[in-house]
């Protein structure tokens, strides 16, 4: 072997020595600063915390409920033609399962023996794909290869037992049914819970659609992908994602879109723990704040919340920060360029009365803006709905804080107890930190 060769080799092995090693430092440093009490989070014993692992909570989807045979877990799935307002002035004509689009999440644990019921209510033939699970092959599938297609009208029983645990999805194996919304998570928790435990489980479903001015039905023939969602709908309407401070927060996202999203996280850094093969050892786990998942991917990464605020979760492709701004006045398209603030002002006022909000004037511009090449680029674009697109998730939050929120965007609200709790009762669910954990699967 030559000089050169061998030094290649030997400096290849210390760089990735040196990489664990900063790796495990970082992880010490993290631990070392949680214990003292220093990282400004609050400091919380799970130690006593058992059984199996915190539920999935897929923001603005729910579950699939199911009942029990015997040892079986029963699921009833419907894939059925239906609508989806994904914007407060935008519904769009869509294909989904059970009303949901994406279809409502299924959990199960692993080991669990699993029969969905399918019935297939669309005017054409499909079938369910269980992505990433290893099933018999006469469960997988694929139409005219495992399986005859569903035709309209029939059901069809699929039956299997899951042996893995991870984060999955199930989706018709046709790709413009796929692009028509027939996907949806499919969650195998592990018999025992991952170490570190986490305190939220979030799941965020990444999808595209390509609608043309004035229509509502998505072109799934178009390679145009001009309105962004995550779990079927877009900023503001996003349901923000809420987190004590102090506890740690899993964040599972899967993607079966056309385009590659690089999630990007504020404010805090996050490693990566699994992904749709499953949890990943730990020795590979290194801080990033961004990543990026990949069509028919799952990414499951975990952070800390041990800084209080109301952090952004976006893809960070700038076209996906927004939507699209060729059809929002309905019958006539909107002008981006050579605007005044009056004429703007006309134009999404128009939008408003509309959709129903109050437009706030955006913000300030100088007087000889139009003089500048370039001008407009995002002054025009902010459109505040506060009251529009109020839940309690969005309680506290500051006064028109809707307005730059666009596409694939939500948030991490870090909440110290009071405003958490405050929250919670809002929704109904008066919790207590022990009581959080009290869920099976």
């Amino acid at each position: 072997m030559s000089n050169s060769r061998r030094n290649f080799f030997r400096n290849a092995a210390l760089i990735g020595t040196g990489l664990l090693g900063w790796s495990e430092s970082l992880r010490a440093q993290t631990r070392a600063l949680v214990s003292s009490g220093k990282s400004g989070r609050t400091k919380r014993n799970n130690a006593n915390r058992s059984g199996p692992p915190i539920p999935v909570v897929t923001p603005d989807v729910g579950d699939l409920p199911f009942e029990w045979d015997g040892s079986v877990k029963v699921f009833h799935l419907i894939a059925e033609p239906m609508k989806r307002t994904i914007v407060p002035w935008k519904t769009l004509d869509v294909w989904g399962y059970n009303g949901s689009c994406p279809g409502l999440t299924i959990q199960v644990q692993q080991g669990d023996r699993v029969r969905v019921v399918f019935e297939n209510r669309l005017p054409e033939s499909t079938s369910l794909h269980w992505h990433g699970l290893e099933v018999p092959i006469e469960q997988d599938g694929v139409p005219w290869i495992s399986q005859k297609p569903v035709a309209p009208g029939e059901k069809y029983v699929y039956e299997f037992t899951v042996h893995q645990e991870g984060t999955f999805f199930y989706h018709a194996h046709s790709a413009m049914q796929e692009m028509m919304g027939l996907l949806g998570f499919f969650v195998a928790h592990p018999k025992e819970e991952f170490s570190p435990r986490v305190d939220h489980d979030y799941g965020i479903v990444l999808q595209e659609w390509a609608v043309l001015p004035a229509n509502t039905v998505p072109n799934t023939a178009s390679m145009e992908f001009n309105w962004l969602t995550f779990n079927g709908v877009s900023a503001p309407l996003t349901t923000p994602l809420l987190a004590r401070l102090g506890s740690r927060v899993r964040l599972r996202i899967i993607n079966l879109g056309m385009d590659h999203h690089p999630i990007h996280l504020h404010g805090n850094q996050f490693v990566i723990t699994g992904t749709e093969g499953g949890r990943a050892p730990q020795s590979t786990w290194y801080p990033l704040n961004t990543v990026l998942v990949g069509v028919a991917q799952a990414r499951v990464v975990e952070f800390e919340a041990k800084y209080p605020g109301d952090w952004m979760i976006h893809c960070h492709l700038p076209h996906h920060m927004m939507n699209s701004m060729m059809d929002l006045l309905s019958d006539r398209q909107i002008s981006t360029v050579d605007l005044t603030e009056e004429t703007a002002m006309q134009q999404m006022q128009a939008l408003a009365a509309r959709a129903g909000f109050a437009h706030m004037h955006p913000s300030p511009v100088s007087k000889d803006a139009n003089t500048t090449p370039g001008f407009p680029q995002d002054t025009f674009m902010e459109m505040g709905m506060d009251e529009l697109v109020r839940k309690p998730e969005t309680h506290g939050l500051p006064k028109n804080w809707s307005a730059g929120m666009m596409g694939m965007m939500t948030m991490v609200r870090v909440l110290p107890d009071d405003k958490y709790e405050e929250i919670m009762r809002m929704k109904g669910k008066a919790v207590s930190p022990e009581s959080e954990h009290q869920h099976g699967s």
